[in-house]
Formats: C-alpha cells, structure tokens, sequence
C-alpha cells in the first residue's frame, strides 16, 4: 500500500496541548508576526525580493526543521521530567494524606491520655508537652522524656515521629510542585520554539507549486518492506524492533507523537525497539546512552543511527546503508540513506 503525502498546506504542526486562552492567544499573535519576520528576512526585503529558486527553499526549510528538530527534543525531555515530576507530587500527597491520618490518630490517643490524667488529679509532663506550641521545644523534650523512662514517653516520641515525618513529606512535595512549574515553563518556550519554526518552514514552502513540493517530499511505500525484514539483525529484540519500523512506513510525522498512529523520530525509535521488549529513553540525546557506540563500519539492523553535531536526529538502522525515519512535519517515515543527513553516531540498545 502506498502511502499518501498531504501537502504542506494540510500538515501544519501546533503544540499537543494549549496552556490557558489568553496566553495562547497572544502566543498565537506573535507568531504569526514572527514568522512574517522570518520570510521577509529571507527575501532581504520585506517588498519587490525576487522569488527564491526551489533549490533555495529547500535549503531554508531543511534548516527550519533541524532547528524545528533540536527544540522537539528538549520538549521531550522536558516533557518526560514533568510527567515524572507530576507522578511523584501525586505519590508524595497521597503519602502525606496517609501519615496525617495516623499522626491525627496518635494525636487523638494523646489526647484521650490527658483526659485520664485530668480526671486522675494532675497532668502528666509528657501531655503538657505535646500541648507545646513550639515544636523545636517538643521534639527536644520528648526525648528527654524518653530517656527519663516517662510512663508515656514512647506514645509521645512516636507522636513527634509522625509529626516529623509529615512535616518531611509535605516540604518534598512542595519542592516537587516548584519544579514541575519550572519545567511546564520550559515546556511553554520549547512549543513557540517549534511553532514559530515550522510555521516559517510552511510560508516558505507555500510558495512553491505542488509539483515542486511533491520532488521535495518523496513517499514512503510500505511495500518496500522485505519478506525477511530483521533477519540478519544481531538478535531477536532488534529484528523485533526492525518489523516495527517497517510496519510504521507512511505514517505521518507529529513533534511529540510516540505512536501508534504518528511519531517523531525518537518516538519512532522508542516505539520500535519497545516492540523488542526493551525501554528506550525518549529523547536523541538519551537515547545515544542506551547501549555500546558501534563503528559506521560495523552497523547491522535494529542499530540506532545519530545525525547533526547536536545528536537531534536519529533513525533505525535496516541495512544497505539505509534506515527508517521520521524524518518532518509532511514527510512521514520512510527508509532513507544514512548519508542524507550528517552522520554523528551510531548505538546498539541493549
């Protein structure tokens, strides 16, 4: 089956999510403005600049979504640092609901102890203090109280315990709650980052007739897939992952997209090699660490390919000096030589 590329008019990219009406609203202004800039700066002039060749263009736009391509990584990994840090403020509440439930029930159990107390004539010290309103002097007296050998020493050392250990919890997940702000935030910057470059990638492109965008974007033919794809891989999980990127071809290209229906290029790569029962990081440049460096010499299939100085593309090695990418918006994934791009690396996840 062939696949079928949409022009570049119909694959606009916009981040996965929008982050608040206003704020994207003036996001949405300013770059269209940006990206008015960044056509005319092209031109030289902002009027009578005569029209750049197709060679030109591609050039350009080639360069936009490397640009594009850099700034999708760190969303990944930025992406990956809140959803991590989102799931451990979750555990971390969760944790400090559960010892506020028990440090209420010591507390109570303390307070069912002064009761006696009261009605038996007097106040036990151990009680007094854990009536103190200065929990530095709490904590200190209780231990006192411990080593006096007090009657009620250890229920009020195991209250100041839990109190302690709640205080401990809360202030982890306020700092958790601190960073993930932080990295939503870089999350923000990264996506008019990628926006603003594929949206200039788009008006250049737009000037071109369809014929002329169709020679810059060649489709991918699922049917190029061989009957014995993976065979000659170095093992069973990368022949694995090699049937996965085969499976893959024609489909289109999404920043941020992991699968099934769409992918960036590390998310192609994660996805496949996830297919071989091994767990990739998400991102080029960790995704490098996942295994031995292997030599250009010595690639077999399932081998991760790196291009570009900054490791912002990767690709699935299959053989004959090819691989499968995910290579940008418009151009869905499709094998591809390894010398189309400017080789950096090559790792064989293990």
């Amino acid at each position: 089956m062939t696949a079928t590329v949409a022009s570049h008019r119909k694959t606009k990219q916009h981040p996965p999510a929008p982050l608040g009406g206003a704020r994207t609203a003036r996001t949405a202004a300013a770059l269209a403005l940006a990206g008015a800039a960044g056509v005319a700066a092209f031109d030289g002039t902002g009027q009578a600049a005569p029209r750049p060749t197709p060679a030109q263009v591609k050039g350009r736009v080639d360069a936009l979504y490397q640009e594009a391509e850099v700034a999708t990584q760190h969303y990944n990994g930025a992406k990956e640092q809140a959803d991590a840090a989102r799931a451990e403020l979750s555990r971390l509440q969760d944790e400090a609901a559960r010892r506020t439930q028990k440090l209420n029930a010591a507390k109570a159990e303390l307070g069912t102890m002064a009761g006696n107390q009261y009605r038996s004539g007097g106040v036990d010290p151990t009680v007094r203090l854990m009536m103190s309103a200065d929990p530095q002097r709490y904590l200190d007296g209780a231990t006192i109280l411990e080593r006096a050998g007090s009657h009620q020493a250890n229920a009020v050392a195991g209250y100041a315990r839990r109190l302690g250990s709640v205080r401990q919890i809360r202030d982890r997940a306020e700092a958790t709650a601190e960073q993930l702000e932080r990295t939503e935030g870089t999350l923000r910057r990264q996506r008019v980052t990628i926006v603003r470059k594929l949206d200039s990638a788009e008006a250049l492109l737009n000037r071109l007739t369809e014929e002329q965008r169709r020679r810059m974007t060649p489709e991918a033919d699922p049917s190029e897939a061989p009957d014995d794809a993976g065979a000659q891989a170095p093992n069973s999980r990368a022949a694995r992952a090699v049937s996965f990127a085969y499976a893959a071809l024609g489909k289109p290209y999404v920043w941020g997209a992991t699968g099934p229906s769409a992918f960036d290029c590390s998310g192609l790569t994660q996805a496949a090699w996830k297919s071989g029962g091994v767990s990739l990081p998400r991102t080029t440049y960790t995704q490098i660490g996942s295994g031995p460096r292997i030599d250009r010499s010595r690639l077999a299939p399932g081998d991760l390919v790196f291009f570009y100085s900054g490791i912002s593309h990767v690709g699935l090695y299959v053989g004959d000096g090819k691989m499968i990418h995910a290579p940008h918006p418009g151009a869905p994934v499709r094998i591809a030589p390894i010398d189309e791009m400017p080789f950096a690396a090559a790792t064989r996840p293990a």
